[in-house]
């Protein structure tokens, strides 16, 4: 008989995926950084100069949420808002240089993350997981 439990795994990896980022972010002494920071931070390292609008999208949260995350970030001094140059009225969100210096130490724990989670996976395997999890994100 197979157990339907996906969404109970799913949680429990996601727990345990925000345990390992905020530890070695520890590791680093980087504090205040939650793992929905990162979320951020990873797209502006993608495109820097985002407005909250498409970091709402990209990161799948309302523009409420990713205001309040934005907010917290400009705090710690990891970003800053900047008026656009095209239009005044759109305000983006750039790293700052205490900012970019994070991408490294985010490169090498998302390393660490994606060694844990493919581990003796092969490459068709991967992609497999990856397409099925595309697949059922896109059904939200």
């Amino acid at each position: 008989m197979i157990k339907y439990d996906t969404a109970s795994m799913v949680g429990k990896i996601r727990d345990a995926v925000n345990n390992m980022i905020m530890s070695e972010l520890g590791k680093y002494g980087v504090d205040g950084i939650a793992p929905s920071h990162g979320d951020i931070l990873v797209h502006l390292y993608e495109k820097n100069g985002l407005s909250v609008k498409e970091l709402s999208k990209k990161i799948h949260r309302t523009q409420p949420t990713v205001t309040v995350l934005v907010d917290k970030l400009q705090k710690l001094g990891y970003v800053e808002r900047i008026k656009s140059k095209e239009d005044s009225r759109v305000t983006l969100i750039n790293l700052t240089e205490k900012g970019i210096h994070l991408k490294p130490i985010f490169r090498e724990i998302s390393e660490k993350i994606n060694t844990v989670i493919y581990g003796d996976l092969t490459n068709i395997e991967k992609e497999q997981l990856e397409h099925l999890l595309e697949r059922i994100l896109n059904r939200f």
